[in-house]
């Protein structure tokens, strides 16, 4: 149809004309440049425009043709190749021309230590929903599984009749699963979306005769795929590529959980934070790094909260007391030694260790110990996790962890928000296989000792120029009365970087009104001082006046995997699902 009928005050209508796509005022002049008199684009026109505007270098006549072959349909000179309409359909076809190469696949070096990299980690995997009442289920796990992540999270409890193990967040309501159906599920689905390691971090509440049993279970559900070292402990971690189709189990030694005296001062602490939705927070950028809370609760601290691995004499003891089965299991070995956080951070030439801290903790150590955390980072494994007031399972900014170098950052992956999409975006890297190489900066020392400073305010190291021309698709996928009532929407873009504090920045186009197809034909620099730790954030509203604007699409896209030249950018839900339809026209420059 080309118009488009509204309703208002009960007896009147309004119609909208609906206007076609069109190629942008720029797309036009770049056809006209690489194309013949005839208004053609023979494949060496196209070949020439694959090098010089997309910087393909490699590009050849035959790729150039196959593009015109797979657009003879909508060519009238598909004989000799590409009028403006092909071309500028072919430029929108996020199948054809997407801004991630999906040849690539996995393209890093996946032959360095663990520890090299940064890892898709989720927190509470178990949970369907918020930490208090919703259900344990294998389901999360599973979901979690296929979306790419490669470590999975499991607290693991005695039963009721304390002859049994059950996955459980031991101080919730909700309906406890058996750990055997989350093992056979992990066992099932580890593998679907990538063939590189599953790591599972136990958070153990069992006594001794449990943990055999669960070393039993463990053993036998996993058979081979298991990985168990050789020796207690590792002197370094293997690599990716020796661990494909593996299993690995990190835990700490086993202790009791005793309440510890200073729980109600930590989240008295804990309180004094403003509480900011992680909608909000993102929406007015936080170049502070903090994410957002829930700060309505008192006395709910999570488990790690209280003494996350703190290896003291308590739980040397106890440990004699766990079945030797048990203890070769544990792949990883977690823990916080005795002494505070500086001795938390020695590195041991020796030997190699997780260690766990909240978000918190993170921040507060960042402060002082900045440096000391990147080091530690270089060779063995930092976890950090959700502190225990995100009660309805929000998540916090990942930057402050992957700055320091930190290889876990857990995420409850139950919801959504901006902070989960910046998890989702790093992790289309490196062909979306949950394992993204850190950059070398955080892997090396310099002639001095020196380390990564990510207080320092470095020099500007790449520019990336982004120009959003226009977008299209919301008509197919959206009732045409989704975002208003009364006439088609109003859309405007924001595009931006979450980094370093420094590169941190969001920007804004104008409104386009009543039009489904917005062009809004904006360019936006970004100055970069870390590039390889920039992430480009987009995100598309529609304004409304009277109300809270409705949300129209996003995406996050690794800055280090950007394809140069114009792109068509597929648009995500807050959930993190692919639209049909619902695309950008964007151009990358590196400037």
């Amino acid at each position: 149809m080309s118009k488009q009928t509204y309703s208002f005050c009960f007896c009147f209508r309004r119609r909208f004309r609906l206007p076609l796509s069109e190629a942008p005022p720029e797309i036009r002049t770049l056809f006209d440049h690489y194309s013949n008199e005839q208004g053609v684009m023979t494949a060496s026109h196209v070949r020439s425009f694959l090098v010089e505007v997309q910087k393909e270098e490699s590009a050849t006549e035959e790729e150039a043709q196959a593009i015109i072959d797979g657009h003879k349909h909508l060519s009238i000179f598909h004989r000799r190749g590409l009028n403006l309409e092909s071309f500028f359909n072919y430029l929108f076809s996020h199948n054809n021309n997407p801004p991630l190469s999906p040849s690539l696949g996995v393209h890093q070096d996946m032959s360095s230590p663990l520890s090299h990299y940064f890892i898709y980690t989720g927190h509470n995997s178990y949970l369907t929903g918020n930490q208090l009442s919703s259900d344990c289920s294998d389901l999360p796990i599973i979901n979690a599984l296929q979306n790419g992540v490669r470590v999975i999270e499991l607290d693991i409890w005695p039963n009721a009749s304390k002859d049994d193990v059950d996955v459980l967040h031991g101080r919730t309501l909700t309906s406890p699963v058996a750990l055997i159906k989350c093992l056979m599920s992990i066992k099932q689905y580890a593998f679907v979306a990538s063939e590189y390691p599953v790591v599972i971090t136990l958070e153990d509440h069992l006594t001794p005769d449990l943990q055999a049993k669960v070393a039993q279970m463990v053993t036998q559900i996993f058979g081979d795929i298991l990985f168990s070292p050789s020796s207690e402990s590792l002197k370094e971690f293997p690599s990716p590529k020796s661990l494909k189709r593996r299993i690995i189990i990190s835990t700490k030694p086993p202790k009791e959980y005793n309440e510890a005296k200073d729980v109600q001062e930590k989240e008295e602490e804990s309180q004094k934070e403003k509480p900011v939705d992680d909608e909000e927070a993102w929406g007015k950028e936080v170049p502070s790094l903090r994410g957002g809370t829930i700060s309505d609760y008192k006395n709910i601290v999570d488990e790690d909260d209280l003494d996350d691995g703190d290896d003291t004499d308590e739980a040397e003891n106890s440990r004699q007391n766990a079945s030797d089965e048990y203890r070769r299991l544990i792949a990883i070995h977690a823990g916080k030694p005795k002494g505070g956080l500086k001795e938390c951070l020695k590195v041991d030439p020796d030997t190699v260790r997780r260690l766990s801290l909240s978000e918190i903790q993170l921040e507060k150590a960042a402060e002082t110990h900045g440096k000391e955390i990147v080091r530690f980072t270089q060779r063995n494994i930092l976890r950090v996790y959700p502190k225990g007031t995100r009660i309805t399972s929000t998540n916090y900014n990942p930057l402050i962890g992957w700055m320091h170098g930190a290889q876990m950052v857990a995420f409850n992956m139950q919801g959504y928000g901006r902070s989960l999409w910046l998890m989702q975006g790093m992790f289309k890297a490196n062909g979306g296989c949950g394992y993204v190489k850190k950059p070398h900066f955080l892997l090396e020392s310099g002639l001095n000792d020196e380390v990564f400073d990510p207080k320092a305010h470095l020099p500007v190291k790449k520019t990336l120029k982004v120009t959003i021309y226009m977008g299209e698709g919301w008509f197919h996928d959206f009732k045409h009365t989704h975002f208003d009532q009364y006439s088609p929407p109003d859309f405007y873009a924001r595009v931006g970087i979450a980094g370093v504090p420094y590169d941190t920045v969001m920007k804004k186009t104008g409104t386009i009104e009543d039009n489904w197809s917005p062009s809004w034909n904006e360019a936006f620099v970004f100055p970069l001082s870390v590039p390889e730790l920039a992430l480009l954030r987009v995100e598309v509203h529609e304004y409304d006046m009277s109300e809270k604007d409705d949300f129209g699409g996003q995406t996050c896209l690794p800055v280090w995997e950007l394809r140069s030249g114009i792109r068509a950018v597929p648009l995500y839900s807050r959930k993190g699902e692919k639209y049909d339809n619902v695309k950008l026209l964007m151009r990358f420059e590196f400037i």
